[in-house]
């Protein structure tokens, strides 16, 4: 006669398996990218999204679902957060990534007008968070206006083209030059509004110029429109920070950060004296925030 086995105080009984992911998980964790994809939703005001994103901290299993879907559209998972979302990036090979030739079509720029579309990117990226210690405060919200991105463009120019100039350099624009050294030569000559009939500023001056640019990145949901003053007035979100984050090491970012921009809250831009070096020329291509 068999007698019943008794559990002794040492043993356990053995872990239970994993639950399998159902198709409905699998649909929720689509659900919170498809939520990363739409950067003005915000978590605060939807339910559902801020469900999701409670699911991503507290479940493991449910955070690496939505990772690897995430993944598998080619999206990099920068921070899942209330703050931000769920803020993705597009990797160079998804079908989600914006391309400085996709952008150059939507505003009608062709070519060196598509170097100084990615030059207006980057300085309203530099002047939105000028010190890394405003990109690692996660309570710091950046100010830029359309004018002030402008003017720290020009004065910027200008100080590059001194020191082009003293060291011999040819200062004149190269009409076929490609990359952002052409970009910065050809800024500083050209107009920085125009003129129409009804006093509107022209797509193709530096201000209009600026103006998409931050239509763009408004659209993205990066900026908020804050005021018209200064040919418009805009405020960084979370999601923008974590995007600045990512392209942070960029040369040309380095570059205009090196020449000692100074935030002032209305977007204003303001140039110290920088240190002196050989190696102030922009970079050609580098750092864009699109894909080439």
């Amino acid at each position: 006669m068999t007698e019943p086995v008794e559990w002794s105080e040492t043993e356990a009984p053995a872990p239970s398996a994993p639950a399998a992911v159902t198709p409905a998980d699998a649909a929720d964790a689509a659900r919170l990218v498809a939520f990363g994809l739409q950067p003005k939703t915000q978590p605060a005001r939807d339910q559902e999204y801020t469900e999701l994103l409670r699911r991503y901290r507290e479940d493991p299993a449910f955070a690496r679902l939505a990772d690897a879907v995430a993944t598998g559209l080619g999206l990099i998972v920068l921070e899942v957060s209330p703050r931000a979302g769920m803020a993705v990036t597009a990797a160079e090979d998804s079908v989600f990534a914006v391309r400085m030739g996709d952008y150059a079509r939507r505003t009608s720029a062709d070519g060196s007008d598509r170097f100084l579309h990615g030059l207006a990117h980057l300085a309203v990226a530099a002047m939105a968070f000028p010190r890394p210690e405003d990109l690692a405060d996660d309570g710091y919200i950046g100010r830029v206006s359309v004018n002030g991105v402008d003017a720290f463009v020009r004065q910027a120019c200008g100080r590059l083209e001194e020191r082009a100039a003293q060291a011999g350099e040819n200062t004149d624009p190269a009409t076929d030059a490609p990359g952002l050294e052409a970009a910065w030569r050809i800024w500083v000559r050209r107009s920085a509004t125009g003129a129409t009939k009804d006093a509107r500023r022209l797509a193709g001056s530096t201000t209009g110029i600026v103006g998409k640019a931050v239509a763009f990145l408004t659209d993205s949901g990066f900026l908020q429109r804050t005021g018209d003053d200064n040919g418009g007035t805009y405020r960084t979100t979370a999601r923008y920070q974590l995007q600045v984050r990512d392209m942070a090491g960029s040369a040309a970012l380095a570059e205009l950060l090196e020449l000692g921009v100074v935030p002032i809250t209305d977007g204003s831009p303001t140039l110290l004296p920088a240190e002196e070096s050989d190696d102030l020329e922009l970079v050609a291509d580098a750092g864009l925030p699109f894909h080439s």
